[in-house]
């Protein structure tokens, strides 16, 4: 008796193996997020057999006792309202320290806005289960798991159930909302400030690729270039053999093809398609042609400091304008003014995603404004510019 009080049914272990053990109940919990609130309810980027969709749900209920509708409302409402005052949890609006301290919290009071589930909610399961159990008793799942902590390892459970209880405002509300957007490198020039965080692919399910999630928020998959491991995707492509899951939507791969000299819709389409690819492709080709000039720059404006203003630059050539803070217009605008070839390249940029911001003009407009794009980069006398005008009539 007095063993099982002290160790559990499982009886003594070694310490490593109580953290093993912690890390696999953790990382079962953060596939649970991952793959099933996530991809498949708040994007309905795959489908999922009932099998594992109820294992899911009854394991966040032990272990997080979030409500599937609530959570999918309030990631829908990140998404449409990224960056902005009503965004749940963005770190540009309120601060890194917010988010990452305190986004437990700023998730419990987004749920608590009615109307944000109302708008925002609408798919989620409304079986018995949910109803009287996982939706009306939220909260008891996570005693339930701590009592089964206690009974399989005695008190060093409690351990284990904490570990439990923080991983995911840990690992979801503070790493992945906070430094997501905010800290890290981006593999697309996405309207919002999300960032891809390296390497953290086994801790975080693949959650911390959140700039290619942002990119392609109805993809399955979030890993994109070679070296980024989406340990979530491998769990869906097993599932997927075994017949428990089917990937609705990738994010499209781009390709590069023989150069069209004509414009035509099958290309305004694959620009389209792969504007994020686009612009970041933008960005990196106009890095020399960025330094040439500011080198220039440096003679002529010697009052500013030219490694900041030149970093400055090139992340302003992955943002629209609409996203700089009036500090930064302004350093802007004094750099644009002062050498024409910077003004040409930024003002190109601009008009680049124009193209697919006209929603009101016919196809045949847009192919034309495009092809206006091209012979006008060509005719510009930069030689970054007219590089990639030559690599966008490639695409598709």
């Amino acid at each position: 008796m007095m063993q099982f009080l002290s160790y559990g049914l499982v009886g003594s272990l070694r310490w490593w193996q109580y953290v093993v053990i912690a890390l696999v109940f953790t990382h079962i919990t953060i596939a649970a997020v991952t793959i099933y609130l996530h991809r498949h309810m708040a994007h309905r980027a795959l489908e999922l057999h009932a099998i594992p969709s109820h294992f899911f749900r009854f394991w966040l209920w032990l272990t997080t006792g979030m409500v599937t509708q609530q959570w999918s409302a309030v990631h829908r409402k990140h998404h449409a309202r990224c960056e902005t005052p009503e965004d749940p949890h963005s770190p540009q609006v309120l601060g890194i320290k917010k988010v990452f301290f305190e986004g437990a919290e700023l998730y419990r009071v987004a749920v608590k806005d009615q109307s944000t589930i109302d708008k925002f909610g609408a798919g989620a399961p409304d079986d018995w289960l949910e109803r009287n159990i996982y939706h009306r008793r939220n909260g008891l799942g996570i005693y339930v798991m701590m009592a089964i902590d206690l009974m399989l390892f005695g008190p060093i459970g409690l351990t284990i159930w904490a570990v439990q209880m923080a991983w995911i405002p840990i690992t979801a509300a503070g790493i992945i909302n906070g430094i997501g957007h905010y800290w890290g490198y981006r593999n697309f020039a996405c309207e919002d400030a999300s960032t891809n965080i390296f390497p953290w692919g086994i801790l975080i399910g693949g959650e911390e690729l959140h700039n290619n999630h942002h990119a392609y928020g109805s993809s399955a998959k979030l890993s994109n270039k070679w070296y980024e491991f989406d340990i979530g995707w491998l769990y869906i492509r097993i599932m997927e053999t075994l017949g428990l899951a089917k990937v609705k939507k990738v994010a499209p791969r781009a390709r590069l093809l023989n150069s069209k000299p004509i414009c035509d819709i099958e290309l305004l389409q694959a620009i389209i398609t792969h504007r994020y690819d686009v612009m970041t492709r933008y960005a990196s080709m106009l890095k020399s042609s960025c330094s040439t000039e500011f080198d220039k720059l440096r003679e002529s404006l010697p009052q500013i400091d030219q490694q900041a203003s030149l970093q400055n630059f090139r992340r302003w050539l992955h943002i629209d304008e609409d996203g700089l803070g009036e500090a930064e217009k302004a350093t802007l605008n004094t750099i644009l003014t002062h050498n024409t070839n910077l003004h040409t390249i930024y003002a190109m940029r601009q008009d680049l995603a124009a193209v697919w911001a006209r929603s009101n003009a016919s196809k045949e407009q847009l192919v034309k404004q495009l092809q206006d794009w091209c012979q006008r980069a060509e005719a510009s006398g930069i030689e970054g510019l007219q590089a990639f005008a030559q690599t966008l009539r490639r695409y598709a």
